[in-house]
């Protein structure tokens, strides 16, 4: 699989093991190899992707359209013969994907092996755990103490009559403690676990992660520390008088058979949930991040345009300039994701990563996609522009003034408590269903505050995927970026980050807009527009240009004034 112990969508280097043995970079995908096949499956934001890295490999490329396309589990199902079988490993699966597995295989007498970690026994430079140093993210930009937070997810252990809750996942336990480190890139996040009880916790982490100073705060708040290679054999240790609390969609098959003498109780992902709804002060802060971040990128887009008027510019020399603009605000600790700068056909291929050997020169013509964030102490960002350099066609003024009217009216949209995200993306894409156009990829996705730029369990999707079928509450912070792609021509996506609120009537909940940067008029088709659609357009960018404009010298003034002329 993709993932690691933790289940992370991101894993840090020792537990690429998909990657390694296929070719595959993508972020999601998983790899089998039978005895005369080998395969990749992966979802259609990756199709491209993956068509050219497996180009030349002995792995098939198997594709997933949507939640209905036949998956692995399928597939080994109804092409081994019966009685064979298969083998996972234990700590890279979790509890829910093993029950799935012996679901699906038992119908054709197909057995489950669980393995621990087989794919050791061949990589033979695979890379060490990362011992990077964790560092304490302080509460004047996280808004609650660790002891706060603590009080809370003991008060839902409670609930569930639980003594202890084990934590697996690595933004759940630096959310939890207030702690963030290095060790995956992108992600502020350190390599451990944790075991919460009703009067203490336990940290499995490498000791020489921690300084004196850490290390001695943790024991204050009654924090112990043990080898992070330990915690197979201390869960062993737990009696029948422990009652351990554990997400059965995180918690992998070999931590779950480690607890066998304990009672397991099958519960939340409490952390996840107390975690997607962000406190009045990460909100203040996300707000406070998007005006620096919309100042980087306005030095960024205005030094791309005004090199592209004395020569080309690769697509990985801008992707380095927008790291080296946002590098210059307070704060600044990385980029939140690899940036996918498509020029012209590499805007279609949805996770595009320019490389600085390979990218292509972008010149004054054709359309360009954008997607960077950035990571800062104070909050996440996470921003999709869509630019042309040249007249549009027709067509491309038609498929982006679609997208651009869905992104508006999602971030217009209105609607009661309770609602999920599979009714909200309908929002996003009835303008492109209008025209029998679509995309593939979901509308949004949950962000993080100085965390993962993918948090869940929140988002804009269809079908009944976590993103799809989990309540938007006050609070949460998603994505909002529909898009079209033209394989081979273009990509189009617009993208802002926005924030569940209280609407003015009652039981009803909106939208508000935290991005702050200018969305490209060029490209639109203003017959298209309702007028409604017009006045929110350039009210949104009377407010760009009113935060941005005191951060900016006459120069970068200018130019921004220029990008939010009202249409």
């Amino acid at each position: 699989p993709s993932g690691d112990p933790h289940q992370s969508e991101y894993p840090a280097a020792p537990w690429k093991g998909r990657e390694w043995i296929s070719g595959f970079t993508g972020s999601a995908g998983t790899a089998v190899i039978t005895l005369n096949h080998a395969g990749v499956w992966t979802d259609s934001r990756y199709f491209l992707q993956a068509e050219s890295e497996l180009a030349d490999s002995e792995f098939e490329l198997h594709k997933m359209y949507n939640q209905f396309s036949p998956g692995y589990i399928s597939w080994l199902s109804e092409n081994l013969p019966e009685g064979s079988k298969v083998a996972i490993d234990g700590p890279l699966f979790s509890l829910n994907e093993k029950r799935k597995f012996e679901s699906m295989l038992s119908k054709r007498n197909i057995s489950l092996i669980i393995t621990d970690d087989v794919i050791d026994e061949v990589w033979e430079d695979r890379p060490a755990v990362p011992l990077e140093a964790v560092f304490e993210h302080d509460v004047r930009f996280a808004g609650k103490s660790r002891a706060e937070k603590l009080a809370e997810v003991r008060a839902v252990m409670s609930k569930h009559h639980a003594t202890h809750h084990l934590i697996s996942t690595l933004d759940d336990i630096g959310w939890l403690l207030n702690l963030r480190g290095y060790d995956v890139e992108f992600n502020p996040v350190f390599v451990a676990y944790c075991v919460v009880s009703l009067d203490s916790v336990e940290l499995f982490v490498d000791a020489s992660k921690l300084t004196e100073e850490l290390a001695g705060k943790l024991r204050q708040d009654n924090i112990r520390i043990h080898p992070y290679s330990n915690i197979y054999s201390f869960l062993n240790t737990y009696t029948s008088e422990c009652k351990m609390l554990v997400d059965n969609s995180s918690i992998s098959i070999k931590l779950y058979e480690s607890l066998k003498q304990a009672q397991r109780i099958s519960g939340p992902a409490i952390c996840r949930d107390l975690k997607a709804i962000k406190n009045e002060i990460e909100i203040e802060h996300f707000r406070k991040v998007m005006i620096k971040d919309g100042v980087a990128l306005t030095h960024a887009f205005k030094w791309l345009e005004d090199t592209l008027d004395e020569r080309t510019v690769t697509e990985y020399e801008f992707f380095s300039k927008l790291a080296e603009c946002r590098s210059k605000q307070a704060y600044y600790y990385g980029e939140s994701f690899a940036a996918i700068i498509g020029y012209k056909g590499n805007g279609a291929i949805i996770h595009y990563r320019p490389q600085p050997d390979s990218s292509a020169e972008i010149k004054k013509e054709g359309i360009l996609l954008a997607d960077s964030g950035g990571q800062y102490y104070d909050g996440t960002t996470d921003i999709t522009r869509t630019i042309t350099f040249t007249p549009p066609s027709a067509e491309e003024k038609n498929a982006y003034t679609r997208v651009l009217k869905g992104h508006i009216g999602l971030s217009r949209a209105q609607f009661p408590e309770g609602t999920n995200g599979a009714q909200l993306d309908t929002y996003a894409r009835q303008h492109l269903w209008e025209d029998g156009l679509n995309y593939l990829h979901g509308t949004g996705h949950g962000v993080g505050f100085f965390m993962n730029v993918h948090e869940p369990p929140q988002g804009f999707a269809p079908g009944s995927s976590q993103r799809a079928t989990t309540v938007h509450k006050v609070g949460m912070v998603s994505s909002n970026e529909p898009g079209y792609y033209k394989e081979g021509h273009y990509g189009i996506r617009i993208e802002n980050l926005i924030v569940v609120e209280e609407a003015s009537k009652e039981g009803f909940l909106q939208f508000e807009t935290i991005t702050m940067f200018p969305i490209d008029t060029q490209l639109i088709d203003r017959s298209l527009m309702t007028a409604d659609e017009i006045n929110w357009l350039n009210n949104y960018h009377k407010e760009v240009f009113d935060k941005l404009s005191p951060q900016l010298d006459e120069e970068h003034k200018n130019w921004l004034a220029r990008k939010c002329e009202s249409i």
